[in-house]
């Protein structure tokens, strides 16, 4: 693998690829293959052995991979990482090779619905338990540590509201009690944010997201320390979570633009959430760049930017939300986000469906809240197409 010596993240998304091969191509090629040659048996039986370094069955290792997982590790600081087939497999894969039975989870109440079954319906029957934390009162976390807790488990900015963790408090926190720290990056991307900067010792990606940023495919990635990083590979390699050569080299080209679409995207986001904090039928718009942010400061701590998420709540609740989307004409209606088209979602009766409405209202999504993933079309496109599907749902 060819590393730069620079260490700025831009070059390392650019410069980061497999060695060239006999054709001297200038681009990666994809290496479309189960498995690969060996030499002779007592190179087969070294792999194997894991005394040599080498690629033997595309579930376990392959070119494209490799060189996708290393670019994410530069991005993020980090040393070693793994390459799923989607982002709830990185996720799962993490927690089920760190997780015994009897062990605990302190995890945010604000996560992703899938993340949530997860912890409510699927460890518990394996003897695994959890427990959710307020990241709005940070003092409460330390009673919630008992002998059996094993991690600590946050998203931030959080899907669909956008709130956020201090990194640093809970770095600090994990550290004190001797816990594994882990990260959901993938609203903010390495770009934006990094985690390891704070402690973290696993983060996590859904490529599917910002990774990709153009709604082609479905992968994940979890990085992090070697110590932490090993039981996940070594799971991983048994389970078969693994992500297709095609997809990663796919990935692997998508970084290397990451960058500049992180920062329209962000850039873009602010315009819009501006925008639309003057609209009268807007009741609230949360985005972690706008001055009204409740974390507006926190944000400029350990963000660089405010990524491409918004998410506003309008007057006439679900019935009202309903309309809206039904009156978008340019903003796409789909089930993903951080890709180069806008897209607006209604969390209630989608991505967060699976939860009781109590549970909804606990973690800030009310039946009237839109979810917008700020895509890069010109801004001024994305508020007219908001502007009208605001006016005629209003009548």
């Amino acid at each position: 693998m060819d590393r730069p010596d620079s260490q700025n993240d831009d070059t390392a998304c650019i410069r980061t690829q497999v060695e060239q091969s006999g054709e001297r191509e200038h681009s990666v090629p994809m290496f479309m293959t189960s498995s690969f040659t060996f030499n002779d048996a007592e190179q087969a039986r070294a792999l194997f052995a894991q005394e040599e370094e080498g690629n033997i069955y595309s579930r376990f290792t392959n070119p494209n991979v490799e060189e996708f997982v290393e670019k994410m590790c530069a991005l993020e600081g980090v040393e070693e990482g793994l390459a799923t087939a989607s982002g709830m497999a990185a996720v799962f894969t993490t927690f089920a090779a760190h997780l015994e039975q009897g062990d605990e989870v302190l995890a945010s109440r604000y996560l992703f619905g899938s993340t949530h079954k997860l912890l409510t319906q699927v460890f518990p029957k394996w003897g695994i338990s959890h427990t959710y934390g307020d990241i709005h009162d940070l003092s409460e976390w330390e009673d919630l540590v008992t002998p059996e807790t094993k991690f600590v488990y946050v998203e931030t900015p959080s899907n669909p509201t956008v709130d956020l963790i201090d990194l640093e408090w809970m770095g600090t926190f994990c550290d004190r009690h001797d816990l594994i720290y882990i990260v959901d990056n993938c609203f903010a991307s390495p770009v934006l944010q990094k985690p390891a900067q704070y402690g973290a010792d696993i983060i996590i990606h859904s490529a599917t997201k910002y990774i990709d940023g153009q709604g082609r495919g479905v992968g994940g990635v979890v990085v992090g320390n070697e110590e932490y990083l090993e039981p996940i590979q070594s799971f991983a390699r048994h389970s078969g979570p693994a992500l297709s050569p095609f997809n990663a080299w796919m990935f692997s080209k998508s970084l290397e633009t990451l960058d500049v679409r992180m920062e329209k995207h962000s850039r873009s986001a602010l315009d819009v959430a501006q925008h639309l904090q003057e609209r009268e039928d807007v009741k609230f718009v949360r985005y972690p760049f706008l001055e009204s942010h409740p974390q507006y400061e926190l944000a400029q701590k350990q963000m660089s930017g405010g990524g491409g998420i918004l998410s506003f709540a309008v007057e006439g609740g679900i019935e009202r939300g309903a309309r809206f989307l039904d009156a978008l004409e340019m903003c796409s209606l789909t089930a993903n986000l951080g890709d180069s088209r806008t897209i607006a979602t209604h969390p209630a009766s989608t991505t967060h469906s699976k939860l009781t409405e109590d549970e909804r209202r606990a973690v800030g999504i009310l039946p009237g809240l839109v979810r917008v993933s700020v895509g890069l079309e010109a801004p001024e496109d994305i508020k007219a197409d908001l502007d009208q599907a605001l006016d005629r749902s209003a009548q």
